[in-house]
């Protein structure tokens, strides 16, 4: 296959690492380089851009965009890694007031003894509104069990080694975090949850399950949009593999069209040259055709071709190249 330099929208499937997408998306399409835009976990489903060729370059512009996710978290429950893959450390009977009944042994684990504690009681109510709490500008902690590196090692093999450390809290956006249904009988809660890059959902369930006293882990992960890619659009895996050259090639989202956000910019032709060597070209040379929601950061074109040139920053009457995509 021809290189081409672009993303594809993949749908991960479930038991894949991010980086085992992007294995076997450089061995189908026999190229170097592929990278993804934001890591998901193996358990986790959904929208993985996977950027192509050149297109790795602009990865770094990904990481403003909102990521949007459908979850679902069991009641009653604590694990190590905050959520069902891990080793039960507590259980916790509560009771869904407005419910028909209890939720003291369908919430237990295999093998694991119901803590001695008294019934935990709160009503759907409560869980709405533990969610609606849980928004806005949050103090986040990461969990033990991630990819995040502490003192050059990844936090989830110093954990799965027994190792003491701390992870420090972390300021995350969530502009909305909606549940979107309530299981009463067996304790089990959806959610539509829109956060910056850096959330952890298993987190948010963790968080929430202590709030209502119970806790509570993360079973089930979809994420259905990042930025431009939504998952309505994105590519099976495996039947992607199985398509011709040109077939994948009709799926490869130009660059600079998902990065819609950084505005656009017109470049003087005659100022080409200078751009992609990487000198700055004052006011007269450009204007603005769509204005920018990041940083003074532009996508800069042509005038008259239309050609991709890269990104640059608008900033004082002055154009300067950030990234030259030649």
């Amino acid at each position: 296959m021809k290189t081409i330099d672009g993303i594809l929208n993949i749908n991960k499937p479930a038991g894949w690492t991010s980086q085992d997408v992007c294995a076997k998306l450089r061995s189908r399409l026999h190229i170097k380089k592929t990278g993804h835009t934001g890591t998901l976990d193996p358990m986790a489903t959904g929208v993985l851009p996977v950027c192509i060729g050149k297109a790795t370059r602009i990865i770094e512009y990904y990481d403003k965009d909102m990521k949007s996710y459908h979850a679902a978290m069991k009641l009653g429950l604590t694990t190590d890694t905050l959520d069902s893959t891990g080793d039960v450390l507590s259980r916790t009977a509560f009771r869904i007031t407005d419910a028909d009944s209890s939720c003291e042994d369908k919430n237990s684990a295999p093998d694991i003894d119901a803590d001695d504690a008294e019934l935990v009681s709160f009503s759907t109510e409560d869980i709405k509104k533990a969610f609606e709490n849980y928004t806005g500008e949050i103090s986040q902690i990461p969990p033990r069990y991630s990819a995040l590196m502490v003192n050059g090692r990844r936090a989830y093999d110093l954990a799965r080694d027994g190792r003491d450390f701390e992870l420090k809290a972390r300021k995350v956006m969530i502009p909305s975090n909606v549940v979107s249904s309530i299981d009463t009988e067996y304790g089990v809660v959806e959610f539509d949850v829109v956060c910056s890059k850096g959330t952890y959902i298993r987190t948010i369930c963790d968080d929430i399950g202590r709030s209502l006293g119970c806790g509570a882990v993360m079973t089930a992960l979809e994420r259905t949009g990042s930025g431009f890619f939504r998952i309505e659009d994105a590519a099976d895996l495996m039947e992607l593999i199985e398509m011709t050259d040109d077939e994948i090639e009709a799926l490869i989202i130009p660059m600079d069209v998902t990065l819609e956000k950084l505005g656009c910019i017109e470049l003087d032709s005659r100022r080409t040259k200078a751009f992609r060597n990487g000198n700055s070209s004052d006011a007269w040379s450009w204007r603005v055709k769509q204005q920018t929601e990041f940083d003074d950061l532009y996508r800069v074109y042509e005038r008259g071709s239309g050609s991709f040139l890269g990104i640059g920053k608008a900033a004082d009457n002055t154009l300067t190249p950030q990234k030259v995509i030649v």
